[in-house]
């Protein structure tokens, strides 16, 4: 904790010296070209050689691998060197977050984690580096850090300065620009029965737009159509979603496709802690991708840095071989199949602020440096105690490249039950970023009613 006290402290000071909403100084930017990667993180390793030092990533993906199809592992090779278990957790209790040790806790005779060799394999194209190098000078939070302006294409903060401006890192990360997928959600009981619910999705990421600017988004972030294939019950229904920036000024839109009725609604309660249907109630809205939505009922501060075993290069997760049965296992994912490394992380604490609604009082995000990516987040009740334990399970898209996660799991510990996204072993392909960019019209409400039948 002693790294976390003294990383808070010169935020702290920068805080003093710069203000919050400022963006830093082109000297201070200068270190994206020398000491730190381009999206911010620490270049070198640490001291003890367990972190190696960035050499700049996965760039291209591995001989065979054909867009579309299940990731090829390009770290196949790699043995654990241990497994943590409940019997020699103490050893390694430093390098763990509350939100893991819970889980032994939980499931002293079952949850493990296998922890490989550190692979930095984080990367992302030139043009969202120069983008970023960009904003590090121009970028600056929005009133009351609800949004933030003059950045587009690249991480927005990549010298963060508070909380929230690492929060928005982690919204604004790179993941492609116009993407296709099915994949599966699955809400695992403690008996080990699920019922996979099977939708096609399909994402604009209007941020990451080919010839935009800041000025040309118009609040828009980002838009999402998902499509129910099954179970049959729920088959032909629809959502669509225009992601605004500032949802503070400018609530997210959403609407709600009936195949029963064939009628579009708007569906403006989808954000904040409204549960997830397809989730069993085990996630709310800003669960999904780990956080996501506006920031504005918490209050967030910058903790500084911890190094952690987290989910990492997690490319057996989303092999075409495994199967459903084989992975979900009752009470968490089945440890023969994860893979953890030792990595840095920032640490982010949001706590609820006086007078806010939300089922959550305080959520922990441990951010991945070398990709913004949340790895874990913690998430405590009203009570102040542990709730629920997400975690994402990181992997390189070398096709693009980037960091996303393979399958995101999201464990209620009360409930001793939990879900997982973006499932995608059964299904023909895997996840396509090499689809033509769609016209303005492919996302509005006239389209989803077209659309949108069984």
């Amino acid at each position: 904790m002693g790294n976390i006290r003294t990383l808070a402290g010169a935020v702290a000071l920068a805080l003093t010296a710069s203000g919050a909403l400022a963006a830093v100084s082109p000297q201070e930017a200068a270190r994206l070209q020398s000491t730190l990667t381009p999206l911010g993180a620490e270049k070198a390793g640490n001291a003890a050689g367990s972190i190696p030092a960035w050499t700049g990533g996965i760039t291209q993906a591995p001989a065979g691998f054909k867009p579309g199809q299940h990731p090829i592992d390009p770290y196949a090779a790699d043995k654990p060197l241990f497994t943590i278990t409940k019997a020699n957790l103490g050893q390694y209790k430093a390098n763990l977050t509350p939100g893991q040790l819970a889980m032994f806790d939980n499931y002293p005779d079952t949850f493990q984690i296998p922890v490989y060799p550190t692979r930095r394999s984080g990367s992302a194209p030139q043009w969202v580096y120069d983008n970023t190098l960009k904003n590090a000078t121009s970028a600056r939070l929005a009133e009351n850090g609800n949004g933030f302006v003059d950045a587009f294409g690249g991480i927005p903060f990549p010298i963060p300065q508070s909380g929230v401006e690492a929060v928005w890192n982690h919204i604004a990360r790179y993941r492609g620009t116009f993407i296709v997928r099915r994949s599966a959600e699955a809400a695992v009981q403690r008996n080990g029965d699920y019922s996979p619910v099977v939708t096609q999705q399909e994402a604009l990421f209007k941020y990451y737009q080919p010839g935009g600017n800041f000025e040309g988004l118009g609040n828009r972030m980002f838009y999402f159509l998902a499509f129910t294939k099954s179970p049959a019950r729920l088959a032909g229904s629809a959502a669509l979603v225009h992601e605004t920036l500032d949802q503070v000024k400018e609530p997210r839109q959403a609407w709600a496709y009936n195949a029963g009725q064939r009628r579009v609604r708007r569906a403006p309660s989808l954000a904040y802690d409204t549960p997830i249907a397809s989730s069993d109630g085990l996630r709310t809205a800003d669960d999904t991708d780990m956080y996501n939505g506006a920031p504005d009922r918490y209050d967030w501060k910058l903790l500084g840095k911890r190094e952690i075993y987290i989910p990492y290069n997690n490319f057996r997760l989303a092999s075409g071989e495994v199967k459903y049965k084989d992975l979900l296992t009752p009470n968490h994912l089945n440890p023969q199949y994860t893979r953890y490394e030792l990595h840095r992380v920032w640490v982010v604490e949001g706590t609820l602020k006086p007078g806010a609604r939300h089922i959550y009082s305080k959520r922990v995000l441990f951010l991945d440096e070398d990709s913004w990516g949340a790895a874990e987040v913690d998430q405590y009740d009203g009570r102040g105690e542990l709730w629920r334990v997400s975690m994402a399970y990181l992997r390189s898209y070398y096709e693009l490249p980037t960091t996303w996660t393979s399958i995101d799991v999201f464990h209620d510990l009360q409930a001793r039950r939990y879900v997982a996204m973006n499932l995608d072993n059964e299904e023909p392909a895997s996840i396509d970023f090499t689809q033509a960019l769609p016209d303005g019209e492919y996302f509005s409400p006239s389209a989803l009613r077209r659309r949108g039948t069984r």
